[in-house]
């Protein structure tokens, strides 16, 4: 069962699933990208720790760094799920954007989704 993101309770009082499997594995992404590492528990080096990023200077040494954790990061937890093709990262004032192209590898499926987050 793919929990759905963020969850919630279905009309028929169980833990709603995802209606997807794609919208499942975007679900996932985005946790792995906002989660800071050391915030779960029993998976201390899981996280990407994005949001963390959001008032650094935006240098383009950062930008690289950055990308390098979310691919690493991404390859690391997802890797079999996905094929990651791009990775683009984005800080403006407290909003930090990344932009992740990956190919679902059940189906094949191209997909370019936008995570955003602000830190206010």
């Amino acid at each position: 069962m793919n929990i759905d993101f963020p969850f919630r309770i279905g009309a028929d009082g169980r833990t709603r699933a995802s209606p997807e499997d794609a919208k499942h594995v975007r679900d996932m992404i985005e946790l792995l990208l906002f989660t800071q590492p050391g915030e779960r528990v029993m998976r201390p080096d899981f996280g990407a720790g994005l949001l963390q990023y959001a008032f650094g200077p935006n240098r383009p040494e950062l930008a690289a760094t950055l990308q390098a954790t979310i691919q690493g990061a991404l390859t690391q937890w997802l890797g079999d799920l996905i094929e990651l093709r791009a990775v683009q990262v984005e800080s403006d004032d407290a909003t930090v954007r990344a932009t992740v192209v990956y190919a679902l590898r059940a189906s094949g499926d191209v997909r370019s989704d936008t995570f955003t987050r602000s830190s206010t």
